[in-house]
């Protein structure tokens, strides 16, 4: 008799949740998607990685700050990615219908699961949510798939720093989108 069970393929689960503190485990591997999002060149503003133990701190510090929500990305329960949308200050009267989106990445293993856009999604139902309409965020000119995905998801860019960053030895443009949301 010949056995006829058939193997079925496992289906990645990718979700996404706002964070407001982390397990070790978690800040682990948080840290550890970061480092890989630096490497693959798309650090949210670090070129090369930073000491461990000031990564951890700056995770820590952005789940402390009141005006910072985090979303992590994950992939079959692994933290894989972030974004986080950052409410304006409270002294900022005229502006307190705009948030600003930073920090968005997706680790390079993790890619390809629609990560990108669960985050995005996830921050700007919770923009509304705040009271927000807005969402402002600024891009390197030589993040290529996250220009075509913010632009694939209604974001106007709406200027251009000539002098916007610098990344091995080079000067780099970068972008400014926005999108005012329904």
């Amino acid at each position: 008799m010949t056995d006829k069970t058939k193997t079925k393929a496992l289906v990645p689960s990718p979700t996404v949740e706002r964070i407001e503190e982390f397990t070790p485990a978690e800040l682990n591997d948080l840290c550890d998607s970061t480092f890989a999002g630096i490497e693959a060149g798309g650090g949210f503003g670090w070129v090369t990685k930073p000491p461990r133990d000031v990564l951890e701190r700056y995770w820590q510090g952005v789940t402390a700050m009141p005006s910072r929500i985090l979303f992590v990305a994950r992939l079959d329960g692994m933290i894989c990615g972030s974004c986080q949308l950052v409410k304006p200050p409270m002294n900022n009267e005229a502006q307190k219908f705009a948030a600003q989106l930073t920090t968005h990445f997706i680790a390079p293993w993790a890619r390809g699961h629609g990560l990108s856009k669960m985050l995005v999604a996830k921050a700007e139902e919770t923009a509304l949510e705040e009271g927000l309409s807005v969402i402002n965020l600024d891009v390197r000119e030589t993040m290529e798939q996250a220009i075509g995905l913010y632009e694939g998801l209604g974001y106007e860019r709406v200027g251009t720093h000539p002098y916007y960053a610098q990344v091995g030895g080079k000067i780099l443009k970068g972008f400014y989108f926005t999108k005012r949301l329904k």
